[in-house]
């Protein structure tokens, strides 16, 4: 392959065909044409054979040849190293799909621990709030059960735990307050418990039982109502315990004025009248499972027995004053001036100040004995309380009873007056065992005991 230009060319294809080119001088050679001088071109050479092409088809051949070339050299390549490529390619979109599977079991994994952890906290949720409304009700049955306990069993002597400033505001005046010797025997029940009332507000009746709480909420409403419930509770046993602790002391303080007096339980508790009562009788069993509620609530309960029994011993005892008003006496017990000789006498009870008409009450149970007109005493009536006790009333202007008639404690029998042996209106009252007078305040100051606390 040769390229020459256009006199070269002519000059070697002469020469190779053996022909001898004569010399010319210069002035006598034939002048070329300008079109011929300046074309240009190339010459393709091989086996004798010249094959001549221009500059444009010769670069489009050149470049033709150069394409093939990259192009077998890119495909020799890409077999060469297609199962290669083909291995990373098969590779890295295996890699992405793992990643990606991976990532659909992670987050798969986490909503199901979600959701087992939301089950969870629903379930404790449910079983937490159970647990406290079983507990509201068992607070509620155990209101129910301080509610039914009668006040007045214990003379109305129960004092409600102390809350804060309420403790110490003063009682109302339209109340009155209970006294062994006050003008009237109707025991008063103080006001309502205060863990009875706070037991019967709703602490938890508006939450839902099938709500579910968010986990950042629910340990405070939980705590909320278990704090409360638990207030309630502390002010129900605080309650419970100040029962007890009363009736306990009540009961102390009733045996020990009958041990003062000098008289016989027994035969007080012989001599009391029982109303028509009856049934199968029916032991009491406590539950194994009693809480200490429950074992405190029996002890009141029996402990209540004792005191309704004393309590109606006690109707036969005559420690209440017979008037109105307060105690004010003109004459005590025992040796005294006689009012009309001046020479010392003995006094068998005592004189009441107080004006005529005023009310006379009964001071105890029992059964008319004397009604009338005797001697010194005037307008007397006697009342025998049983057990050897009576009591006498003298100096009535009215009498509103006759014998034989059952009296009940603080049941008015007269109306005081100056009758008889008198040097004006007063009552003349007297206690006796056994037909001897003792001195009344004996008894009077133990109503007073009796009245403490």
């Amino acid at each position: 392959m040769s390229f020459r230009s256009g006199h070269y060319s002519e000059q070697h294809h002469a020469h190779d065909h053996g022909r001898a080119s004569p010399r010319r001088p210069a002035s006598s050679r034939t002048p070329v044409a300008p079109a011929q001088q300046q074309q240009d071109g190339y010459t393709l050479v091989h086996a004798g054979k010249q094959v001549r092409f221009g500059p444009v088809a010769f670069w489009i051949v050149v470049g033709t040849v150069t394409v093939l070339g990259m192009w077998s050299a890119a495909t020799a390549t890409y077999f060469a190293f297609r199962d290669d490529v083909l291995t990373r390619l098969i590779a890295r979109q295996a890699e992405m799909q793992y990643a990606y599977e991976d990532r659909i079991a992670e987050l798969r994994a986490k909503v199901d621990r979600t959701t087992s952890r939301q089950l969870l906290d629903q379930e404790q949720f449910d079983q937490k709030l159970d647990q406290i409304m079983r507990r509201q009700t068992t607070l509620e049955s155990r209101a129910t059960a301080l509610g039914v306990i009668p006040d007045g069993s214990v003379t109305g002597s129960i004092r409600p735990p102390a809350r804060g400033a309420a403790a110490s505001d003063p009682a109302p005046s339209g109340m009155p307050k209970p006294s062994p010797i006050s003008d009237t025997v109707i025991f008063v029940a103080p006001p309502d418990r205060e863990a009875r009332l706070e037991s019967r507000t709703p602490v938890v009746g508006k939450v839902q039982p099938n709500q579910f709480a968010k986990v950042q909420g629910f340990d405070n409403v939980v705590l909320r109502l278990q704090s409360s419930l638990d207030k309630v509770e502390g002010r129900q046993m605080a309650a419970l315990s100040s029962v007890e602790e009363s009736m306990e002391s009540r009961i102390r303080r009733m045996r020990g004025v009958i041990t003062d007096l000098g008289l016989d339980m027994a035969q007080l508790e012989a001599a009391t009248p029982r109303a028509g009562v009856g049934g199968p009788f029916v032991p009491v069993k406590l539950p194994p499972d009693a809480g200490t509620f429950e074992r405190q609530l029996h002890r009141i309960n029996v402990t209540r027995i004792h005191v309704e029994r004393l309590n109606r011993t006690l109707a036969l005892v005559p420690y209440r004053k017979p008037v109105i008003g307060a105690v004010e006496f003109s004459s005590g017990f025992g040796i005294r001036s006689d009012p009309f000789l001046g020479r010392p006498a003995m006094h068998t009870g005592l004189d009441f100040r107080a004006a005529t008409g005023d009310p006379v009450r009964a001071t105890a149970n029992g059964k008319v004995v004397t009604s009338g007109w005797q001697g010194g005493y005037g307008r007397m009536i006697e009342i025998d309380h049983g057990n050897g006790l009576s009591t006498r009333y003298g100096h009535l202007s009215e009498i509103h009873v006759k014998i034989g008639d059952l009296i009940k404690l603080g049941q008015v029998i007269g109306a005081v007056g100056s009758t008889g042996r008198s040097t004006g209106p007063h009552l003349h009252y007297e206690t006796r065992i056994d037909g001897d007078p003792v001195d009344p305040q004996k008894f009077l100051r133990a109503g007073v005991r009796l009245s403490a606390g």
